[in-house]
């Protein structure tokens, strides 16, 4: 709800040079709270770590109207990404407990559609809010669906047998607990992949604006919608076929993506261009979810999602601060930097192409 339209307001505010860091500020603490939620989420169980996050992004939402100075809108940036940090870490650990081994791609597909859902939805509503309300308005109804996530969540049953009361000292975290190793694989291509995310996420507002779009919400909308379609069977197809060969496809249709957007000079190039983003992010999103978790231990599954998530907010921020820097509120300058975030996809299909699977032990799961 907020994405498209925190760039104009940070602008409003005096801030416009500072733009890279909205999405920057937000994944830096998302990536740092990552070990602490993997960790949290394997000791203390699923549910508590799932309204951590919920409960901070309720927070943030009526703190914005109140920091109405850049330092203080960074401030609650930086704040915010914590709920970004805690929630899907313990969302994905959970997917992972209560379905089959076998079907965890098209587990981690139907999770994925109701997350592209909520990111279809959210874009337009938010522009919408404040288009006929205001921003502060936006703010407020923020808060209230994250409220409601909150209700959701304390009637979900928790799947962590093993579970312990937390204490502070689960909060000291061991080198061995950042990342975890087996997941690697799944760090190196989330890396690649979501750099463009962090670019599209900071300069799609000023790009739709530049071609003519009132509602900077829409390529949003587009790219989750197809995306939304893709999971209906993704999930699946990874299944069959092997969380690689869809890895690869999906890469190359990123790269063709980014490619087909900066050359776009009108409303029908923008809008293929994001529809081919939401299929490739279709295809990728639910294949490295279970990609993550076969690499992994059944009893470290919330640190190895934590290190897949690591790896997504440090491509993200990259990705924003990168475009922030090279942009400067130069339109000409948008298409290049499309087609330089481009390459960092081509990275990934290179690393699958050259990776080999090492066997896992054979006692590693317990479903």
């Amino acid at each position: 709800m907020l994405i498209p339209e925190l760039p104009a307001y940070l602008s409003s505010l005096g801030g416009a040079e500072y733009k890279g860091l909205i999405i920057a500020l937000f994944t830096l603490t998302a990536g740092i709270s990552r070990p602490f939620s993997g960790k949290l989420t394997d000791k203390i169980g699923r549910v508590p770590v799932m309204a951590v996050g919920s409960l901070v992004c309720f927070g943030c939402g009526f703190l914005y109207p109140i920091l109405t100075s850049v330092a203080g809108f960074l401030f609650l940036r930086l704040i915010h990404g914590f709920s970004t940090g805690f929630k899907p870490t313990a969302t994905a650990a959970y997917v992972a407990d209560i379905v089959p081994a076998g079907r965890w791609g098209e587990a981690m597909g139907i999770h994925g559609l109701f997350f592209s859902t909520g990111m279809a939805i959210g874009p337009a509503i938010g522009s919408a809010i404040t288009q006929y309300y205001s921003i502060d308005i936006l703010f407020y109804c923020s808060s209230l669906f994250a409220l409601l996530s909150v209700a959701i969540i304390f009637n979900v049953k928790e799947t962590l047998k093993a579970k312990q009361q937390f204490k502070l000292h689960l909060l000291k975290i061991t080198k061995k607990e950042i990342i975890n190793k087996q997941a690697l694989p799944a760090f190196w291509v989330t890396l690649f992949s979501y750099i463009n995310y962090g670019v599209l996420l900071t300069l799609i507002p000023d790009w739709s604006t530049h071609l003519g779009f009132t509602n900077k919400g829409i390529f949003f909308v587009v790219f989750t919608f197809s995306s939304l379609l893709m999971r209906f069977f993704a999930g699946k197809t990874s299944d069959l076929y092997g969380r690689k060969p869809i890895l690869k496809i999906a890469l190359v249709l990123l790269c063709i993506s980014l490619i087909w957007i900066g050359t776009a000079q009108g409303v029908t190039g923008f809008i293929i261009g994001s529809l081919i983003y939401g299929v490739a992010t279709g295809l990728l999103s639910p294949a490295i979810s279970a990609w993550t978790i076969d690499l992994s231990d059944a009893d470290k599954r919330g640190t190895s999602v934590a290190t897949m998530y690591i790896a997504l907010e440090m491509g993200i921020g990259l990705g924003a601060l990168l475009a922030g820097w090279f942009f400067q509120d130069f339109i000409p300058r948008i298409p290049y930097i499309f087609y330089g975030s481009a390459f960092f996809s081509a990275f990934g299909v290179i690393y699958l192409i050259f990776h080999q699977d090492k066997p896992k032990p054979q006692n590693a799961d317990f479903n």
